[in-house]
């Protein structure tokens, strides 16, 4: 089968490789329609290179299930599905506490197990979702960042009424930007540089858009809250600026939580730090987007409101491509070119 494989800090490539085969009696094959890619694909392409040289990629993505194990009883050939990538040890002292996210060996297909940059791939079936069948594939293909995204909700104190300001309007920002209304934000701000993005987050519910290249996004904040601030501020641009930023959107008592990634050092300026402490802020970090059970409630929630048609896909998903794309895609990425949000690959065609 074609897939696309990582050997090595911006060396992805598109060939022939070995069709994923049954080996254990809990094992599922899917067929993947659609996979998308991840921020954090991004920047294992860019600067980190894979854990194992040469492994299909990717980690997101919705299919069909074409073979199962002996022991498989709640999913069949033909059902539409999507998978949690992720594997836990189980042994830990995490695990026995049933925090997943926080397992010592916690790690997802794409990483040490092969990936859904490719036209078949393998999951225990405690990794399998159903899809209901009026959720398309495009828009289960992101059940995986929708959970992510509610596994740093579910951390907060976030209630009907409040104001909620996400930081970074990448495809993780538009789904807070989601999350936020469906945690009841009475004011949802969308901060961002990049006017296709703040287009975008307003399409998905966004009610006050700010460009940051037109001043400090506090400033913007603070002049449409009365001098107040945000009842929550969503970090997910994984910037090492908006990182430090993100403090001074908070009120007084107010929270942040953190859903980016920066893959650099951070400075913070005093101004921003200070504002944990003089403002007492309760500041969350959050990882991945497993619970207990397995794999968590945070599945079931996105799954559920995609069903509903309150998690959105439609002005996310902008560039379809190939896997023979794939490594033309990356350069792309890499070099900013396209304006791309949330990217897909139909290995398929």
């Amino acid at each position: 089968m074609k897939a696309l494989n990582l050997y090595g800090i911006q060396d992805i490539r598109c060939e022939e490789t070995s069709e994923p085969v049954i080996t254990a009696p809990d094992d599922v094959i899917i067929k993947v329609k659609a996979a998308g890619i991840c921020g954090s694909d991004i920047s294992r392409f860019n600067k980190l290179g894979p854990y194992i040289e040469g492994m299909t990629f990717g980690h997101e993505f919705a299919g069909e299930v074409v073979e199962v194990g002996a022991d498989v009883e709640r999913v069949r050939k033909g059902d539409k599905v999507a998978g949690c990538p992720a594997f836990y040890c189980g042994v830990c002292l995490s695990c026995q506490k049933g925090e997943f996210s926080q397992c010592e060996k916690l790690t997802v297909i794409g990483a040490r197990h092969p990936g859904s940059y490719a036209e078949k791939v393998k999951l225990p079936e405690e990794n399998v979702i159903k899809i209901p069948e009026q959720v398309d594939f495009d828009t289960a293909a992101l059940l995986e960042p929708a959970a992510v995204v509610a596994h740093g909700f579910y951390k907060t104190n976030v209630k009907p009424g409040d104001t909620v300001a996400v930081m970074g309007c990448g495809s993780i920002g538009l789904l807070a930007v989601q999350w936020a209304r469906i945690f009841g934000a009475k004011t949802i701000f969308a901060i961002d540089i990049d006017e296709a993005k703040l287009e975008a987050a307003k399409e998905l519910g966004a009610d006050v858009l700010v460009n940051s290249l037109e001043g400090l996004p506090h400033e913007k904040i603070l002049e449409h809250t009365n001098g107040v601030g945000v009842n929550l501020a969503v970090e997910s641009a994984g910037s090492p600026i908006t990182s430090a930023q993100i403090f001074a959107l908070p009120k007084k008592g107010g929270e942040v939580v953190f859903l980016g990634i920066p893959y650099a050092d951070i400075t913070i300026e005093r101004f921003y730090f200070e504002k944990i402490v003089r403002n007492e802020l309760s500041v969350f970090g959050s990882w991945n987007g497993v619970s207990s059970p397995f794999p968590g409630r945070e599945w079931d929630a996105a799954m559920y409101y995609m069903g509903t048609g309150q998690i959105q896909s439609g002005p996310m998903i902008n560039h379809r491509y190939s896997l023979d794309e794939g490594p033309k895609v990356f350069d792309d990425l890499f070099h900013r070119r396209g304006g791309h949000i949330k990217v897909l690959f139909y290995p398929e065609t």
